[in-house]
């Protein structure tokens, strides 16, 4: 189980039990955020892409889009999101679950800059009722990003 995987990931980082599990859905922005009590943008939504490279996950702001100009000025090549059927296989984690944490081996994690405007981030917990507040920081860290990208447009 995805959220399992999650839990036992972050055990290292002393942050198991600070994930915040929910009764309804938090697999889109708009439930997650209703969940959580926050406004939309402060929730990390995760998106998973498929590169010449491999599978990729780029954590970005709720309130937020790809840009796909800037997708390809800096992965010079178009975005393509994974299939949802192929998601599971290809990052770790279901739909609604994805999370930059506990991915599967290869996946490569990026982090959008329109994060850093907030104090604190909420992403998932690798499934689709779960969440984590963290720093930016913090994210940064226990998701082992690749990098801090600009990838996005409101």
């Amino acid at each position: 189980m995805s959220i399992e995987n999650v839990r036992e990931y972050l055990r290292k980082y002393g942050k198991d039990g600070d994930i915040l599990e929910f009764q309804e859905s938090s697999a889109t922005v708009k439930e997650a955020a209703a969940d959580l009590n926050t406004e939309e943008a402060r929730i990390a939504k995760s998106m998973s892409f498929m590169t010449a490279g491999g599978a990729i996950i780029i954590v970005l702001a709720g309130d937020t889009k790809i840009d796909n100009r800037k997708f390809k000025d800096i992965f010079h090549e178009k975005a393509r999101m994974i299939a949802l059927e192929d998601v599971e296989n290809a990052t770790g984690h279901p739909v609604g679950g994805v999370c930059p944490f506990a991915v599967k081996e290869g996946v490569k994690v990026y982090l959008d800059n329109s994060l850093k405007r907030f104090g604190t981030v909420f992403p998932a917990a690798g499934s689709p009722n779960s969440a984590i507040e963290l720093t930016p920081a913090e994210l940064e860290k226990l998701s082992n990003a690749a990098a801090w990208i600009d990838v996005s447009k409101m």
